[in-house]
């Protein structure tokens, strides 16, 4: 039985962590699109591509909020020929295109991809409120209690830069959000690493910290010089959340008669898993707002209540343990 739960989560997890990614698409690679950006260049754009010029201001009618995201005249007309080669695809009646690995979106409020925004931050959202509920609930003497804090931190500074990227796509954003997401998925195994050693000597827990602090900058040094990969990036985070999968349902499979909330740390992996599989099932942006991938955001927002459950329960019952160890009883209840 053990063994089917875990190849089912496996087949989950890498499903989780795929990415659907390409190098070019087929809307991005048509001389239609590649030749309405030329013309559109060179009849309304300042040489360097970033000004508008005064021909068509009028016609661009650039809100407050694509100005504050500086959305620039060749990006205006990379915008327009998008939709162009989008009706003249439909007028064919071929599939829906894809522009530089993307589908289209209508812009709103200058946001490049208003609905995964608007999910991303609903996650920012969720993190503070389970961060506040943590820190009502476990006193902060418990054992891990600053471990899953700085769970929380890396989190949120995870889920911004999510709300960057996806507010507007350029090399910079997209290296930080793909960065600081794994990140997240890093620090997943660091707290099961801390976890499994939180009655071990702080020389030893320091030493592993250091470790795992140093390989990320110097994967992020790494990616950050120009080796950056989408195939890197998805088999590092296979990696990485594998290893700390397999950590929480060895975990879990040890304890599981002394610490029945074991199943939420369970449920918040195949949960992951589950939800993440809406990335195969990748199809145009109905109302051309929301696709697949914003859908995912909106599901992650609602996956965190296990697993800051499981931190809750997890970090009262250790101080309690702790507190019977204290008086002389030492074992685990």
């Amino acid at each position: 039985m053990l063994t089917i739960r875990y190849n089912l989560f496996i087949t989950c997890f890498l499903f989780s962590l795929y990415f659907t990614l390409v190098v070019s698409s087929n809307g991005d690679r048509t001389s239609f699109f590649n030749n309405c950006i030329r013309n559109c260049e060179r009849q309304n754009c300042s040489a360097d591509g970033l000004e508008i010029q005064e021909q068509a201001v009028k016609y661009y009618q650039q809100s407050l909020f694509d100005k504050l995201l500086q959305w620039t005249c060749l990006d205006e007309c990379q915008y327009g020929c998008m939709w162009r080669t989008v009706e003249a695809f439909q007028d064919r009646n071929w599939p829906v295109p894809q522009f530089y690995g993307k589908w289209p979106f209508v812009r709103f409020l200058g946001l490049q991809e208003p609905a995964s925004v608007l999910f991303s931050f609903f996650n920012l959202v969720a993190h503070f409120r389970w961060l506040r509920k943590f820190r009502r609930e476990v006193r902060p003497d418990s054992p891990c209690y600053k471990i899953w804090h700085l769970f929380s931190a890396v989190a949120i500074n995870a889920w911004i830069w999510s709300i960057v990227f996806h507010a507007r796509d350029n090399p910079l954003t997209e290296l930080l959000d793909y960065s600081f997401a794994y990140s997240m998925v890093l620090m997943t195994l660091y707290c099961m690493v801390m976890r499994m050693l939180y009655k071990h000597s702080w020389l030893i827990k320091a030493f592993i910290s250091l470790a795992f602090l140093s390989y990320y900058i110097n994967y992020f040094a790494y990616i950050t010089m120009g080796r950056f990969s989408y195939s890197l990036n998805m088999t590092t985070n296979v990696v990485t959340g594998i290893l700390s999968a397999m950590g929480w349902f060895l975990w879990s499979f040890r304890v599981r008669k002394q610490r029945p909330y074991y199943r939420k740390i369970l449920a918040f992996y195949l949960l992951l898993g589950m939800s993440m599989s809406l990335e195969l099932l990748d199809f145009p942006p109905i109302l051309w707002i929301l696709d697949a991938h914003a859908l995912w955001h909106l599901s992650t927002v609602f996956i965190m209540n296990p697993l800051y459950s499981f931190a809750i329960d997890d970090c009262r019952l250790l101080r309690t343990e702790k507190y019977y160890e204290l008086v002389g009883f030492d074992k685990e209840i």
